[in-house]
């Protein structure tokens, strides 16, 4: 189904050269889609695109923000599957700069939204959202209908956008829905304001891993090409099964904790990981967790790896990169 659903389809990808936009790229160049990436940075050093896929698809440098741009882009290219991946995604530039933040997500979410309002040609369009739009709640794992109830700049930032895209359905029927997802890691991944990328720097070049929390927070750990796999389900079935205005959880559903987790990779590694706790995390959730037996129903989605099987293709691709350094 896959292929012939996305073969000549018109897609726009916001945040492509990201580490979630870029791996969603790949996948739907794969089978077959005529996609137009818009993102503030251009042909990245550290992105997963390769020279021959580069030429395979039309990039935009530009932002979410832009609402001129945006509007332009989808329909000049006759888009008309969005998915919108865009976002500031660090939870620390969140703290030191929300405005920006609020522009980013807030904002980028709506212009994308109203552009599709506007234009009317747009058939599905995929939100990224996050575990953090639901704030802090005593019941886990957290299930789709928990209030979104963000405390701080990046979790309210989600909720928001969250609560924007159910508004564009609600009121004016634009097809929008929205994924929540745990943490995301896999092969490729740059950021190293995240724990695994971070992790395995320090593991090949022995360095001290700065833990900013008490290493017992506890997270669901989400391998990528499942993440990905759960967004391109949502896009092929949102009009089928009139799953507009949905929300769904993306998760393997095995909450673990920052030093359980560091345990892992220093086995599968075989190397000593040494690390320092700070126990300086502010303003984060210490226990999140989200079901996932919507998606596990609705889309047929399942994870295809398990969290040591996504740990050890994981920490291989890492051992590689940094010997051919």
């Amino acid at each position: 189904m896959s292929n012939n659903f996305w073969r000549q389809m018109k897609v726009l990808v916001t945040g492509h050269e990201g580490f979630l936009g870029s791996n969603l790229t790949r996948q739907i160049l794969a089978r077959g889609a005529n996609i137009v990436g818009l993102d503030i940075l251009i042909n990245r050093k550290d992105t997963v695109f390769n020279k021959d896929e580069y030429k395979r698809f039309i990039t935009i440098k530009g932002s979410v923000t832009d609402f001129p741009l945006v509007k332009k882009i989808i329909a000049k290219h006759k888009i008309e599957t969005i998915f919108h991946v865009a976002a500031e995604a660090i939870v620390s530039r969140s703290l030191k700069d929300p405005r920006n933040t609020f522009q980013a997500n807030i904002e980028g979410t709506w212009n994308i939204l109203e552009a599709c309002r506007q234009l009317g040609t747009v058939g599905a369009v995929v939100v990224a959202s996050s575990d953090k739009a639901y704030g802090r709640h005593k019941i886990l794992p957290y299930k789709e209908n928990v209030p979104l109830i963000g405390d701080h700049p990046y979790d309210v930032s989600k909720s928001c956008a969250d609560l924007i895209a159910y508004t564009y359905y609600h009121t004016y029927n634009v097809p929008v829905a929205v994924t929540r997802c745990g943490n995301i890691y896999g092969p490729g991944d740059f950021n190293y304001s995240r724990i695994i990328p971070e992790a395995m720097r320090c593991l090949y070049y022995g360095r001290t891993l700065l833990i900013r929390s008490n290493g017992k927070f506890t997270r669901d750990y989400v391998y990528i090409d499942d993440i990905v796999n759960g967004y391109i389900l949502l896009a092929e079935k949102l009009k089928k099964l009139k799953l507009t205005g949905e929300a769904f959880n993306i998760s393997d559903e095995n909450p673990i904790s920052v030093l359980k987790l560091l345990g892992r990779l220093s086995k599968l590694s075989g190397k000593k990981l040494n690390y320092k706790i700070l126990n300086q995390a502010r303003y984060e959730i210490e226990d999140q967790s989200l079901a996932s037996g919507k998606a596990r129903k609705v889309l047929g989605w399942k994870p295809a790896y398990t969290l040591e099987q996504g740990l050890e293709r994981t920490v291989d691709w890492y051992a590689q990169y940094y010997k051919s350094k």
